[in-house]
């Protein structure tokens, strides 16, 4: 995971966003690149609405302004992280390893951007989106993870100190699932110890977490597994159950094996997760 991709959204999480990035970064010696992703008009404009630039110049000043400002405060947030962490500015390529770091802003309509430019990275890093905040965004995460074809690494709400030595796999089986183990080599093959929980009578026809453990253990790793019964609230809150009792400091999780319509309607592990954890995780699809 030598490239990281930072989605540079002002928000309540934006600090966890940083840190989480920052930690994986300093196991690899990576590159980190900020993104944030300005606005250039309302989506009113965008959509075509005739006479609105007439009808409302105030607004659109007041539009571009805010956008211009929130573009300003994200460059020296960035600016901050990479003076308070000793990052240098990254010029070509890094010769002899070490973490170094850039940002860039994209003037951009919606999220598009963050899954296009993510295309070319090891790692994309999001923030949890919050019940109470208009930010994170769930629109940018699910860009990210379904435009990308990377893996995302979603940081929690409050910035965690440990990423990567005790890790969770929360399998049910699944190709998502086993697309995200495989991204996710790199931080397992260095983790200290690995536990493979599958929740009972809430996977799809496929190998066992079992068998996943010992594939595993095949690379040499440090890795058990238990299958646990459903809990009565949720699926995902049997796995943040297990990862908490686990001592986990990361989740590892394939995303929507349902369809995000469905989990809308009737809920899922993937939407429980998302809304209610507080260790960062990986997801892929």
């Amino acid at each position: 995971m030598r490239t990281i991709l930072v989605n540079l959204e002002i928000s309540p999480v934006l600090d966890s966003v940083l840190q989480s990035a920052l930690l994986v970064a300093q196991r690899f010696g990576s590159y980190v690149e900020g993104l944030h992703m300005r606005p250039g008009q309302p989506d009113i404009i965008a959509a075509g609405a005739d006479g609105f630039v007439a009808a409302a110049p105030d607004l659109v000043a007041s539009f571009e302004r805010e956008a211009r400002d929130r573009a300003e405060r994200a460059r020296n947030t960035f600016e901050e992280f990479m003076a308070t962490n000793g990052l240098q500015r990254a010029t070509g390529l890094p010769a002899g390893g070490g973490v170094c770091a850039d940002w860039r802003i994209e003037v951009t309509s919606g999220h598009g951007a963050i899954g296009s430019i993510g295309r070319v990275f090891d790692l994309l890093v999001v923030g949890r989106p919050l019940s109470d905040s208009v930010a994170p965004s769930m629109a940018a995460l699910e860009t990210a993870l379904f435009e990308s074809g990377r893996p995302l690494l979603i940081a929690p709400p409050t910035r965690p100190t440990i990423i990567g030595d005790n890790i969770l796999i929360a399998w049910n089986c699944s190709t998502e699932t086993a697309r995200t183990v495989a991204f996710a080599m790199p931080l397992l093959t260095q983790a200290k110890h690995i536990t493979v929980v599958s929740v009972q009578r809430e996977t799809v026809p496929g190998p066992s977490a079992a068998e996943l453990a010992r594939n595993l253990q095949r690379h040499g790793l440090s890795v058990e597994w238990r299958e646990v019964g459903p809990s009565v609230r949720a699926t995902g809150d049997a796995i943040l159950r297990e990862a908490q009792l686990a001592g986990a400091d990361l989740i590892i999780k394939g995303a929507y094996t349902q369809s995000r319509l469905r989990q809308m309607i009737f809920g899922g592990a993937t939407s429980y997760i998302l809304a209610e954890t507080d260790l960062p995780v990986i997801m892929a699809n």
